[in-house]
């Protein structure tokens, strides 16, 4: 039926909960049930899973979700990721909780390495959010050889990070990998040298929006701070 939406498989048990509440909510008042179906409503929306049409390029590095480019900065990598001291570019991508929340790879190549860092619940807005947060960090090997990184990190309200990536996986540009509940945000780490196509304040479609073109060595170099 292509009239229902997709969703993340994540998503189910979260729906069947709202649907049991409103069903419970009808008994005691109508007005409780309009809320509650609302609230299903808004659940189905939540963990809908689009299907996106990824730019075709081995030298292109894609938005991993959806949402808006909070911060451009050049800065230390993840250190767990053992990428080195060197400056890269960071684009942070906000997601509020009217977003597609479903990730995706920012492109195509290796997954060289996994970290998982159990933390705090600052809202995701703050730069420490990068920092102390709870996140999943990944690096990855392009086809060319660079190495980027990207990171999901849990906000204020989501207290849930799906990452189903393993070290040594072959993954391509766009293909989904996980899920951030209930607002987040996702940082890609650029290889080194290499200047962002986006703008901060520009909305980003995950799988869709081209962040850097390593054939493009220009970029937008005065977006980074």
């Amino acid at each position: 039926m292509d009239f229902l939406p997709s969703i993340h498989k994540e998503g189910y048990i979260f729906i069947l909960i709202f649907l049991a509440v409103t069903i419970l909510f009808s008994v005691f008042s109508d007005k409780l049930a309009i809320i509650g179906i609302i609230l299903t409503l808004w659940c189905i929306y939540f963990f809908r899973n689009p299907e996106r049409i990824v730019p075709i390029g081995d030298n292109l590095i894609i938005s991993p979700a959806d949402g808006v480019v909070q911060k451009i900065e050049a800065v230390e990598p993840p250190v767990n990721l053992d990428m080195g001291k060197n400056l890269r570019v960071r684009v942070s991508i906000f997601l509020n909780v009217f977003n597609v929340h479903v990730n995706r790879i920012p492109a195509t190549g290796t997954i060289k390495k996994l970290y998982y860092h159990p933390g705090k619940f600052f809202n995701a807005s703050l730069d420490k959010a990068s920092i102390y947060n709870e996140r999943q960090e990944a690096s990855m090997i392009m086809k060319g050889g660079e190495e980027i990184a990207f990171s999901q990190i849990a906000g204020l309200i989501a207290r849930r990070i799906v990452c189903d990536l393993e070290e040594k996986q072959k993954v391509e540009s766009g293909e989904r990998f996980g899920i951030i509940r209930f607002g987040s945000r996702m940082d890609v780490y650029l290889p080194e040298n290499v200047q962002p196509l986006v703008t901060v304040g520009q909305t980003m479609i995950g799988g869709e929006t081209v962040i850097a073109d390593l054939d493009n060595k220009e970029g937008r170099k005065g977006e980074v701070r």
